[in-house]
């Protein structure tokens, strides 16, 4: 958890078509019925066409424990969002993606049941490749796995996700299907 004493973590406020409308603190954006802010979602894959997921870590104030997406985050105020998917694939996972690629926007209201937060983000979708080994820190990420979209598929029937895991890897298949070049069968 944040120090108390640190400066508050400020969101990007956004109408239905993504313009800035002002600044939110980070949790008070989250708190029912929420405020519709902007974020990103990043997936990256290997080589092979595996997509490199994440089991948040446990001390996480959201959704803390399941898994989801390479990595995903909110932009500061002002910062652009490729640039603020960058800089959080560095800070979670130790590394620069080796492509990285915009695959579009997409608008969701997702209520998180086990803490009562909302997600309710205008997300920025980027699509990448990932060629360096890995250094996750282990205050944002608890666990790692590549898979491919039938490896996902199981573990996505027994395993808890994040809830807006489907709706921003649906949106950014396609991208996928071009980055990976039909490998891992995205």
């Amino acid at each position: 958890m944040a120090n108390s004493s640190a400066a508050p973590i400020m969101l990007e406020l956004v109408d239905e078509d993504g313009t800035t409308i002002g600044t939110a603190e980070k949790l008070s954006a989250h708190v029912a019925p929420g405020r519709l802010h902007r974020a990103f979602s990043v997936f990256l894959f290997d080589d092979e066409g595996r997509l490199l997921l994440q089991r948040r870590a446990l001390g996480k104030y959201h959704s803390p424990g399941v898994w989801s997406n390479t990595c995903c985050g909110h932009p500061y105020p002002g910062e652009a969002p490729f640039a603020a998917a960058t800089r959080r694939v560095g800070e979670e996972l130790g590394v620069a993606p080796a492509l990285l690629r915009e695959a579009g926007t997409v608008r969701y209201n997702h209520p998180d049941p086990a803490s009562g937060l909302v997600e309710q983000e205008y997300n920025h979708l980027f699509v990448g490749l990932l060629r360096e080994e890995l250094r996750p820190d282990p205050e944002e990420i608890a666990e790692v796995a590549f898979v491919t979209a039938g490896e996902l598929e199981k573990r996505h029937a027994t395993d808890t996700f994040s809830t807006w895991f489907m709706t921003v890897l649906d949106a950014a298949r396609p991208t996928a299907r071009e980055v990976t070049a039909g490998a891992g069968d995205w």
